[in-house]
C-alpha cells in the first residue's frame, strides 16, 4: 500500500490533495508546498478562498488528485487550476447545457469524479489533473454561505487534518462588523498544547482577526498531532453588539440588508406538543435516546408554559387529553410518562399529528405561542398512508395558527416529506443523525425553539423591492431574522424599515431610518458582497420554495433562481461548473443536486490512474476517479471528467475500462425465495429502480438497504448498517468501510485482501465480498452480464433466534399447489395466487445458473406491499 500523501483542511471546508500513478507502489511523490485559507466574513456573509500549490517530485508525469469538503449551505462560486503559467477557469452554466455535453463525449470513455456527503454538514468532490515531470499545479476554489444565528452565536468550523507537515501553512480569518463583535472564542483540539503558539486574535472595535501559522515542527508535535500532520479542530464562534433594537441595517450599491434580533422583549409562555414516534424501528438506541432527551427537555420548560405529550405507532396515546401547565408535579408524572415509552407497530403520522393539534386548538391562551414538535423515523405505514393526503390533512387542520417542527431520525425516513409539510405549516424540518450524540441533537434543536420572544413578524421596506422573505411565524430567542432586497431609488440619502409584530398578545412596532451614504459601511474591497448575499439568500429561497409551488408559479421562481445563479456564477441544483482541463481538451462537470437527491448517471464509472493508500487513522485503497457510493447522498457537488476528443484516454493502474455495450432494457430483477418442504422455490419481481431495505435487525443495530438502476438487474449500490458505528458501502467500482475512526477502502477485483475490527469481519476474494457482522453474514457477488456491472447480495449465515426482516429476510414461505386449475395456482397463506412457471437466474451463486421457480406477484411472496420496504436513502 502507498503512503498517502496529501493535506486536508477544513474552513467549513477540506481539500484533499494527492499524486498518484500506480495503486500499488509505495511512493513519496507529492509535495504541497503552500497552502492558504482565507476566510472574509461581511456582516455575516463569508467568502472563501482555498489556494493549494502542489509539485511533482517524480522525474514522469503524475496524476495530482485534488478533494474538497465544503458546507451543504454553501455555493461554489470559482474554480481553476494554474499549470504552467495557464489559468483553466470554471464557467457555470445551465446543468441542462453541461449535461449536453457531457452526453455527446459520455460514448468515447471519459472519467468520473468521486462523489459523496461527508459527515452532517459537509458536501465532498474530488477532481485530478495530470501534471508533468517535476512541475507544479495551483488549485484555488472560493466558496460562499450567510453564516446563520443558533442559540447566539455564528460559528466557523476549522478541522485540519494533513496528512504530511506543510512548510507554508497559513489560515486567516477577518471578520467586519459593522455594530462591533460582541464576543469571540477559538476552542477545539488545535487551540491546546503547543499550537496555542500558532493562534494569534487581534480584536479591534468592529473588526476581528484570527491567524493560524504553525510551523512543520509545531505541526507534528502538538497533542493530536503526529508524523502525518495536524489531526484536529479550531472552533471559532462570535457575535456581534445589538444596541438597537430596530436591527441593523447596512446599505451597499443600491443593496440592502437587514438583520433582526431584539432582545428587549419578554419571552412568550408557550404551549408545546411533542408527538413521538414509537414504532418498531425506533427500537434501541434510537428510543433510548428519544426518552433520555425528552427528559432534558421536560426539565427546562418554564412553569407558565403547556406541554402536551403523545406517542404513536399503528395507535396514537396521549399521556394527557389536554395541556397541561409545566408545574413540578405534572413535569414528574410526565418524566414517569416518557421512562415507560417502548417501541412496537407500525407509523400512523397522520393520526398522531391530528391529535397534536386538536390538542392545541382546544385550548387556546392568549399571549402565547404554539409549537408542534413532531419525532419519526420512518415513512407512514398505518393509516392514511398516502402522503399527500397526509399533508392536506394538517395542512387544513393547523390553517396557519402555529408551525410544525418535523425531526426526521436516521436515513429511512422520508425526509423530502418531513420538509414539504413542515415548509407548508410554517416550521423547518431537521435530521438527526444516528450518532452517540442523537439525544444532544435533539435538545439542541429545541433549545432553538424554547424561547419565542415575538409571533407573526412582518417586515416592511418603502423605498425596497425584490426583497427576500418578509413574513416569519416566530422569532426565537438567539435566532436571527434577515431580509435583503434592491433600494428601488439609489439617490436617496435614507432608508426606512418598519417591523410589525406581536408581543404576548399585543401589537409592538420597530421602525428605523438610516442613512444610505455612509462610506464606512462597507470597506472598498468588498463592495460587491451584498449584492451577492441578496442574490446568495434569494436563490436558497426560491429553491426552498420549489417543493410548495405548481404550475406557472413553480416555472416562474425555477427560472428566476436559475438566472441569478448563472449571472452570479453560483453552482446550485439548477446549475454546473463546467472546466476545460489541459489533458486532451478534457471538460469537468461540477453539480449540487438537491438536498436528498440521487447524484446523476455521470458519476458512475471511472477512468485513469492510480489510488492512494493511508497514513495515520485514515487508511484508503482507490482510483481517484471512482465513485464511493457513500450510503448518505445528499446536496451533493460532483466533478465529472470529460474527453473531448475521439481517443479512448489512456488507462494507468489497474482499473477495467468498461465499454458500453448495447443489452435488452431490464425492467425488473428477480428474486428467488426459497421454500421449506418444497423442491420448487418462489421468485417474485422487483422493478427498476428502487432503494430497498434488504435486511433489518433492529435488535442488533443492523441493516442493509440497496439501490438499483433503470435498466439493470441487481443493485449498482449496496450499504450495511451495524450499531451505531460502523458503515460499509459497496458500489460496482469500490468498497469503503467506516468503523467510527478509521477509514478502509478496496477495488474490486484486487488481491485477496482481509478486514477485521471488532466483531466485523470482510474479506475480499476476488469478486466476492464476504461481510459478517455480529452472527449475520451476508456475501455480496459482482457480476458482468451482458455490459452491465451490478451486484447481488446473497445471505450465508443468520441466527435462528431472530427473525430479520427485509426483502432477504423472509424464511417462512410456504405453499400448495392447487390440482386440477386452468392456470397455475398456487395456495400462499390460505389465499389463491397465479402463478407461472418461469426461468430465474440464481446470482446468489457466482456460477449464475438458470432454475425454474413459480413466478407469484411481490405481495403474494412477501404478504406487503414493496412500498413497505422502500427506503429513502441508503
Amino acid at each position: 500500500m502507498m503512503d498517502r500523501a496529501a493535506l486536508r483542511l477544513i474552513l467549513l471546508g477540506v481539500f484533499l490533495i494527492s499524486a498518484t500513478s500506480d495503486p500499488f507502489k509505495k511512493k513519496q511523490n507529492v509535495d504541497i508546498y503552500s497552502f492558504y485559507i482565507n476566510s472574509t466574513v461581511t456582516s455575516r456573509y463569508a467568502t472563501t478562498v482555498i489556494t493549494s500549490r502542489v509539485a511533482n517530485t517524480l522525474n514522469e508525469s503524475q496524476e495530482i488528485q485534488f478533494e474538497v469538503k465544503i458546507p451543504k449551505n454553501a455555493f461554489i462560486s470559482k474554480f481553476r487550476m494554474t499549470i504552467e503559467g495557464k489559468t483553466y477557469d470554471g464557467v457555470v452554466k445551465e446543468k441542462e447545457e453541461a449535461q449536453q455535453q457531457y452526453n455527446q463525449a459520455v460514448s468515447r470513455g471519459q472519467s468520473a469524479g468521486l462523489v459523496k456527503s461527508v459527515g452532517r454538514t459537509l458536501e465532498d468532490f474530488k477532481t485530478s489533473v495530470t501534471v508533468a515531470a517535476f512541475s507544479k499545479v495551483t488549485f484555488e476554489l472560493t466558496y460562499e454561505e450567510l453564516l446563520k444565528r443558533r442559540l447566539g452565536k455564528y460559528e466557523l468550523l476549522i478541522n485540519a487534518q494533513p496528512m504530511q507537515p506543510v512548510a507554508d501553512f497559513k489560515m486567516d480569518v477577518h471578520i467586519q462588523e459593522k455594530p462591533g463583535i460582541s464576543f469571540l472564542e477559538v476552542k477545539g483540539d488545535l487551540s491546546t498544547g503547543d499550537l496555542t503558539n500558532a493562534i494569534k486574535i487581534t480584536r479591534a472595535d468592529k473588526d476581528a482577526w484570527v491567524t493560524f501559522y504553525p510551523t512543520r515542527d509545531q505541526q507534528t508535535t502538538c497533542r493530536s498531532c503526529g508524523e502525518n500532520g495536524l489531526n484536529g479542530d479550531l472552533l471559532i464562534t462570535y457575535d456581534v453588539e445589538r444596541q438597537n433594537p430596530q436591527g441593523e441595517v447596512v446599505v451597499s450599491n443600491g443593496y440592502f440588508v437587514h438583520y433582526f434580533a431584539p432582545s428587549d422583549v419578554s419571552r412568550i409562555p408557550k404551549n408545546v406538543v411533542f408527538i413521538i414516534d414509537r414504532s418498531g424501528s425506533m427500537h434501541g438506541k434510537k428510543i433510548d435516546q428519544t426518552r433520555l432527551a425528552l427528559l432534558r427537555i421536560l426539565s427546562d420548560l418554564d412553569e407558565d408554559d403547556h406541554f402536551g405529550l403523545i406517542t404513536f405507532d399503528s395507535e396514537v396515546s396521549l399521556w394527557k387529553r389536554e395541556l397541561l401547565k409545566a408545574t413540578e408535579t405534572n413535569l414528574e408524572n410526565a418524566k414517569s410518562f416518557v421512562k415507560e415509552i417502548r417501541d412496537r407497530g407500525a407509523t400512523d403520522i397522520n393520526a398522531a399529528v391530528l391529535q397534536g393539534v386538536d390538542m392545541i386548538s382546544r385550548h387556546p391562551r392568549e399571549g402565547t405561542a404554539s409549537i408542534l414538535i413532531l419525532l419519526t423515523d420512518g415513512d407512514p405505514t398505518s393509516g392514511e398512508t398516502n402522503i399527500d393526503k397526509i399533508m392536506a390533512n394538517i395542512k387544513e387542520a393547523i390553517g396557519t395558527k402555529f408551525p410544525l417542527y418535523c425531526l426526521g431520525f436516521g436515513y429511512d425516513v422520508n425526509f423530502d416529506f418531513l420538509t414539504k409539510m413542515s415548509l407548508e405549516n410554517g416550521g423547518v424540518a431537521r435530521r438527526i443523525y444516528e450518532d452517540s450524540d442523537a439525544d444532544l441533537q435533539l435538545q439542541g434543536f429545541y433549545d432553538e425553539v424554547a424561547v419565542p420572544l415575538l409571533s407573526d413578524i412582518q417586515l416592511k421596506y418603502p423605498g425596497g423591492t425584490k426583497l427576500t422573505k418578509t413574513s416569519f411565524s416566530l422569532y426565537f430567542n438567539g435566532s436571527e431574522i434577515v431580509v435583503s432586497g434592491q433600494i428601488t431609488d439609489n439617490s436617496v440619502e435614507s432608508f426606512t424599515t418598519e417591523v410589525i409584530a406581536v408581543s404576548k398578545g399585543s401589537n409592538v412596532t420597530y421602525q428605523d431610518t438610516i442613512m444610505t451614504k455612509d462610506p464606512r459601511d462597507v470597506p472598498p474591497e468588498n463592495e460587491d458582497f451584498m449584492q451577492r448575499l441578496w442574490a446568495y439568500l434569494t436563490v436558497k429561497q426560491l429553491l426552498e420554495r420549489q417543493v410548495l409551488l405548481k404550475g406557472q408559479e413553480k416555472e416562474d421562481e425555477k427560472k428566476e433562481a436559475l438566472k441569478l445563479s448563472l449571472k452570479y456564477q453560483f453552482v446550485t441544483p439548477l446549475t454546473s461548473m463546467v472546466v476545460t482541463k489541459p489533458q486532451e481538451g478534457e471538460v469537468e462537470v461540477a453539480d449540487k443536486p438537491k438536498e436528498g437527491e440521487e447524484p446523476s448517471r455521470h458519476q458512475a464509472l471511472a477512468y485513469g490512474g492510480g489510488g492512494v493508500a493511508g497514513g495515520g487513522a485514515s487508511h484508503v485503497l482507490h482510483h481517484p476517479g471512482l465513485r464511493g457510493g457513500y450510503p448518505y447522498q445528499a446536496a451533493i457537488p460532483s466533478f465529472v471528467f470529460l474527453d473531448a476528443d475521439d481517443q479512448w484516454p489512456m488507462v494507468q493502474g489497474s482499473v477495467n475500462v468498461l465499454p458500453t455495450m448495447s443489452a435488452p432494457a431490464v425492467h425488473s430483477s428477480r428474486f428467488l425465495l426459497s421454500v421449506v418442504g418444497q423442491s420448487k422455490p418462489l421468485c417474485f419481481d422487483v422493478p427498476v429502480p428502487h432503494k430497498l431495505r434488504l435486511l433489518q435487525d433492529s435488535a442488533s443495530e443492523f441493516s442493509v438497504n440497496g439501490e438499483s438502476m433503470t435498466g439493470q438487474s441487481g443493485f449498482h449500490n449496496i450499504a450495511f448498517h451495524y450499531k451505531t458505528n460502523h458503515h460499509l458501502t459497496i458500489s460496482t467500482t469500490s468498497i469503503r468501510y467506516h468503523d467510527g475512526q478509521n477509514h478502509v477502502e478496496f477495488l474490486w477485483g484486487q488481491e485477496l485482501t482481509q478486514n477485521k475490527t471488532e466483531d466485523v469481519s470482510l474479506i475480499l476474494r476476488s469478486d466476492e465480498l464476504d461481510v459478517t457482522m455480529g452472527n449475520i453474514r451476508v456475501i455480496i457477488l459482482l457480476h458482468k452480464e451482458n455490459g452491465d456491472v451490478f451486484l447481488w447480495p446473497a445471505v450465508q449465515q443468520q441466527p435462528k433466534d431472530v427473525k430479520l426482516t427485509g426483502i432477504l429476510g423472509k424464511t417462512d414461505a410456504s405453499y400448495e399447489e392447487i390440482q386440477g386449475s386452468q392456470t397455475p395456482t398456487l395456495k400462499i397463506n390460505d389465499q389463491e395466487v397465479s402463478a407461472s412457471w418461469v426461468d430465474a437466474t440464481d446470482y446468489r451463486l457466482s456460477s449464475k445458473p438458470v432454475i425454474k421457480c413459480w413466478l407469484v406477484s411481490f405481495y403474494a411472496a412477501m404478504q406487503k406491499d414493496i412500498s413497505d420496504f422502500t427506503v429513502t436513502q441508503l
